[in-house]
């Protein structure tokens, strides 16, 4: 069981928009990962834990492709959203802003895809030393090979890698 400090800790949800829901992801479907994106960050917020969406838009593009948007669920349980024009959350944008102005100094990641955007902007967390968390259950990515090695030997050299249910969100 992971312990959680609601008041130190954040949830960072990565690219649950629509285009990407849709794909054909591995292990789980976009769906399951939304579903569990979404229990994930209402049982932080229920602790009083915050929650920050990022998604992303095309540098350079007029019109954005559609599905572009944030789930509406997703967007409904975010204390605040992010918008990146690269694979990870922090470059160009005001991420690490927000999370200091939260008191975050601990991230619970989940999204799609868990090589990609997941994975960068936990490159990127672990870089500006916060301590990371992986909602293994509220991740996937194009193969399951890819997930596989993201949560099997990538994350772990970043942080801990769990299933959600396995979060402990101890109300101060």
């Amino acid at each position: 069981m992971t312990i959680l400090d609601p008041r130190t800790t954040a949830v960072v949800l990565v690219d649950l928009m629509p285009r990407l829901l849709a794909l054909d992801l591995h292990p789980r479907s976009g769906a399951a990962v939304l579903e569990s994106a979404l229990a994930l960050a209402g049982n932080a917020r229920t602790a009083g834990a915050r929650v920050v969406a990022i998604r992303v838009e095309r540098p350079n593009v007029a019109e954005q492709p559609l599905g572009s948007e944030l789930a509406p669920e997703a967007s409904a349980v975010a204390d605040a959203v992010v918008v990146k024009r690269s694979i990870g959350g922090f470059y160009g944008t005001d991420l690490e802003a927000t999370l200091r102005g939260f008191g975050a100094d601990r991230l619970v990641m989940a999204g799609i895809m868990t090589n990609l955007g997941v994975e960068s902007t936990a490159r990127a967390a672990s870089d500006h030393g916060y301590d990371l968390v992986f909602a293994e259950d509220a991740m996937s990515a194009l193969s399951r090979a890819e997930h596989e090695a993201a949560v099997g030997l990538n994350l772990p050299r970043f942080g801990e890698v769990v299933a959600s249910v396995g979060l402990d969100w101890r109300a101060p």
